[in-house]
C-alpha cells in the first residue's frame, strides 16, 4: 500500500476512500467552511449563534471541527440567523445534464 503522510493523500487513496465518500467529505467541508464564513462575517462567535439559533455551542463546535456531521434541521437552526438557509442545486456536469 502506498505511504500516507497527509489527510490529502489519504483523500485521494482510491483503495482507502471511494468517490462516493470522498465527494460526501468535500461537500461537508465546503458547507462548514461557508457556516464559519458567515457567522465570522456577522462578527459572531459560537457563543453568539448559539443564543441566536438555540443550538449548543459545543454542538457548534464539534460541527465546525468537523468532528460531526449535523443534522439538517440543526443546520437550518444555525444558518437562519446568518442570513442563509439550504436549497437544492442541478449539479454543473456536462456528463449529468446529457443523462450520461
Amino acid at each position: 500500500m502506498k505511504e500516507i503522510n497527509t489527510f490529502s493523500d489519504y483523500l485521494s487513496d482510491t483503495t482507502r476512500v471511494s468517490t462516493t465518500e470522498r465527494e460526501k467529505i468535500n461537500f461537508e467541508v465546503e458547507l462548514i467552511g461557508k457556516m464559519i464564513e458567515a457567522r465570522e462575517k456577522k462578527g459572531l462567535s459560537q457563543r453568539d449563534l448559539a443564543k441566536l439559533s438555540g443550538v449548543k455551542q459545543p454542538a457548534i463546535a464539534r460541527m465546525e471541527n468537523l468532528k460531526a456531521t449535523p443534522q439538517i434541521d440543526t443546520l437550518l437552526k444555525i444558518l437562519a440567523p446568518l442570513g442563509y438557509t439550504l436549497s437544492i442545486t442541478p449539479i454543473k456536469d456536462t456528463a449529468a445534464s446529457n443523462g450520461q
